[in-house]
């Protein structure tokens, strides 16, 4: 079968990747020169597994609100960017965070994260890719013993969903980042996922990218998905600044701006761009650098290690797609490395960075099957897409295919947005 996939970033390459192997046609159509160039690019590099949460979730309201009075909040609502579209969003994330509903997110976000944690682990022991990986887990850091103290409901949940976790004091969470030690003054304790592991997403879909081309897929970059065509339940074509393309089946996988195609069709796809900032900073030096992720609970900021980098992401903004690197987001990365890492980087040499993270109100993803028969979604995945991108990937392999899925499919697909 002739599939397109739209979309080049690591949700688009994966799904390419399952496809080809499992014997179609694809192509993958890219607005870009090269594939993972978008929100693949510099996201924090986390593989959280276990750190996996919804947005939306009880008390948030109330976060929201002494968060918008701080000087480096970890999230920031625009004013100039604010609309209609901003605020049914918003309202409709404030309807999910309850007891219940986060309950249920959780357990479908679980669902998918811990899967592709699997699909990962099998597919680099198949393949030989350079992308930085790392297997050392993810602490959260707390800065106080009160906030320390308040984490039982957060406990709850993860033994509740499986998800192996530690509470450690300040000398463990020493133990495992030694470079903390420089600053022990600074945290009570954290919050440790084992499984977690690390690495450079744009490295890895550039690398899984030429895979694929190795085993046939055809990348069509530089070029605009405009528009699909639709006749009598089923996808027909797909227009593109070079012209209509036509395939027996379709998926969408633009990420922020699945939307704009997807809508157009007839659905009520919720998908809201959070702009997410980073900073990649060379090494000055190893000793003073973490050793994985360390997420430094009061800015949510996260600080991971690459080979010779260091990559800090934080701050989620809500100012539609607006692409501008405003310097001022660029404060809580840039106090946390320095606060927590002092001196392992040379933080004048730092790439500032922004991308548009597709944030559902549910914060889980849209995967599987559509309305339209021949037209399937892989986008959606918020903070999480690089976490969730090889589960999401084969488990929409499947779902094309016929096949049995590995895990449930209940709840992952458009139509929890279909009335």
């Amino acid at each position: 079968m002739k599939i397109i996939v739209l979309g080049g970033g690591v949700a688009g390459v994966s799904t390419a990747w399952y496809l080809a192997r499992s014997g179609h046609d694809v192509s993958v159509v890219d607005r870009r020169s090269a594939v993972g160039d978008e929100t693949s690019y510099g996201n924090a590099g986390m593989l959280s597994y276990g750190y996996t949460s919804p947005w939306a979730a009880p008390g948030v309201p109330f976060k929201a609100i002494k968060w918008a009075m701080q000087d480096m909040a970890p999230i920031l609502i625009s004013p100039t960017s604010f609309n209609l579209r901003t605020a049914k969003w918003m309202m409709q994330m404030l309807g999910q965070c309850t007891e219940g509903a986060y309950r249920i997110n959780k357990a479908r976000m679980l669902r998918v994260s811990q899967y592709s944690r699997t699909c990962l682990n099998e597919l680099i022991q198949e393949l030989s890719l350079d992308f930085d990986h790392r297997a050392k887990g993810t602490i959260e850091l707390f800065r106080s013993q009160e906030k320390m103290d308040s984490i039982g409901a957060d406990i709850e949940s993860l033994r509740n969903c499986g998800v192996r976790h530690e509470v450690i004091d300040q000398a463990e969470c020493i133990h495992h980042e030694p470079a903390l030690a420089n600053m022990r003054e600074k945290f009570v304790g954290g919050l440790r996922f084992p499984e977690d592991e690390t690495g450079d997403c744009n490295k890895f879909t550039a690398a899984l990218a030429e895979k694929c081309r190795s085993i046939g897929v055809k990348f069509i970059l530089d070029t605009t998905v405009e528009k699909l065509d639709a006749v009598s339940g089923r996808v027909t074509s797909v227009h593109t600044s070079k012209g209509e393309m036509i395939a027996d089946a379709f998926v969408v996988a633009l990420g922020s701006y699945s939307s704009f195609i997807l809508n157009p069709l007839g659905f009520n796809l919720p998908i809201y761009p959070i702009k997410g900032y980073s900073l990649t900073i060379p090494i000055l030096d190893p000793s003073r650098a973490p050793q994985s992720t360390v997420m430094d609970e009061s800015f949510k900021v996260a600080v991971t290690r690459f080979d010779d980098r260091i990559r800090v992401g934080g701050t989620a903004e809500i100012a539609g797609y607006d692409l501008s690197l405003d310097k001022k987001r660029r404060k809580p990365t840039e106090f946390v490395i320095q606060d927590l890492f002092p001196g392992a980087g040379d933080v004048s040499k730092a790439e500032f960075w922004c991308g548009l993270r597709p944030m559902t109100p549910d914060s889980v993803p849209v995967v599987g099957e559509t309305p339209i028969r021949n037209l399937f979604t892989n986008t959606g995945h918020g903070t999480l897409g690089w976490t969730m991108s090889q589960g999401s990937a084969r488990l929409l392999r499947d779902v094309i295919n016929g096949k049995q899925t590995d895990i449930d499919t209940e709840g992952l697909s458009i139509y929890r947005y279909v009335n």
